[in-house]
């Protein structure tokens, strides 16, 4: 039942990468009269993160400034977002993205999903690390205080990142997805808790497990029960939790295809899940979504994006244009 899947990322390490030569081309591009953006995005997308903080430091030898600075002082707009975002090591980019998502006016539940919802144990641990660093301030302390009810215990438990990693018990599975059928027939604190609990915390092939026993008790997918049964962000959250677990590619596929189609293209969310799964399953995600959707990412991004923006966006998405 596990899919067999060739995780691959769309941005690969640069051969004959010379960051000394790179940090030139960047300065000359941002010294101009008129900035050469084109110059920024054939550099900043072609070269894998590591080789951008290098390219950084050469920057910062040569001119002795900050490129993250110079990048945010010539541009504007989402072009701005997405080339500054770049920059930031991964872990980093997740701190930054959480902060600003529970720090906002508003604060930003569905990227608090989409972001600890499909993180590991190791990037959790070192996204609170950066988080700590950059802001001085703890990461669960701000879930705490800027999010509520069962939506925030949910959160608190994923960032404590202490899921079970490769165990699995077929014994308890049944029993787990019986606690979970009740959690949806019942409704009470107690079975909210309890149904947070073992999908926080289970490893992925114990889920694997309980989500097969749970169709197998109730004649119903996990996925359509927690729908029924819950709404609201802790609704969300629970749905999110389970869709990573089984196909992480077709969530981010999913949540892609609305912020492009249902909120009149949520550039935030586009920019966010390209940068962060450029490196990692981000050509899985593309295969999935021309799958599910019909249309290919490129195409769709094409068609809402404009300028150096789309430029952008699409040089990320890279990949065998043919394919469009």
């Amino acid at each position: 039942c596990f899919l067999l899947l060739q995780i691959q990322g769309t941005i690969l390490p640069a051969p004959n990468f010379n960051p000394t030569m790179d940090a030139q081309l960047l300065g000359g591009a941002l010294q101009g009269i008129s900035c050469e953006k084109d110059v920024l995005i054939d550099i900043l997308t072609q070269r894998c993160n590591s080789q951008r903080l290098m390219l950084a430091e050469a920057y910062r030898d040569m001119y002795g400034r900050d490129l993250i600075t110079d990048l945010k002082e010539n541009l504007s707009h989402h072009f701005k977002e997405v080339m500054v975002g770049l920059m930031y090591p991964p872990a980093s980019y997740d701190a930054h993205e959480l902060w600003h998502a529970l720090k906002g006016v508003d604060t930003e539940e569905k990227c608090l999903i989409d972001i600890l919802a499909s993180r590991s144990n190791m990037e959790i641990f070192q996204m609170k690390e950066a988080y700590l660093m950059q802001y001085s301030t703890d990461l669960l302390q701000d879930i705490n205080s800027e999010t509520s009810g069962h939506f925030r215990d949910t959160l608190m438990n994923l960032a404590q990142g202490t899921r079970m990693e490769g165990y699995a018990d077929p014994s308890t599975a049944a029993q787990d997805a019986m606690i979970l059928w009740e959690a949806c027939q019942q409704k009470t604190g107690e079975h909210k808790n309890m149904l947070q609990m073992i999908l926080c915390n289970r490893s992925h092939q114990q889920l694997w497990m309980v989500f097969q026993e749970f169709q197998n008790i109730s004649g119903q997918d996990i996925v359509d029960a927690i729908n029924e049964c819950y709404d609201g962000y802790f609704q969300e959250l629970l749905a999110a939790i389970v869709l990573c677990i089984r196909d992480k590619p077709s969530y981010f596929a999913y949540r892609l295809y609305n912020a492009i189609h249902d909120f009149g293209f949520h550039n935030k969310t586009v920019i966010r899940i390209l940068i962060a799964r450029s490196e990692i399953d981000l050509m899985n995600i593309r295969q999935r979504y021309k799958e599910r959707y019909g249309k290919s990412l490129f195409h769709d991004i094409k068609h809402f994006a404009s300028g150096h923006y789309e430029s952008a966006l699409l040089a990320i998405c890279a990949g065998d244009t043919e394919e469009y």
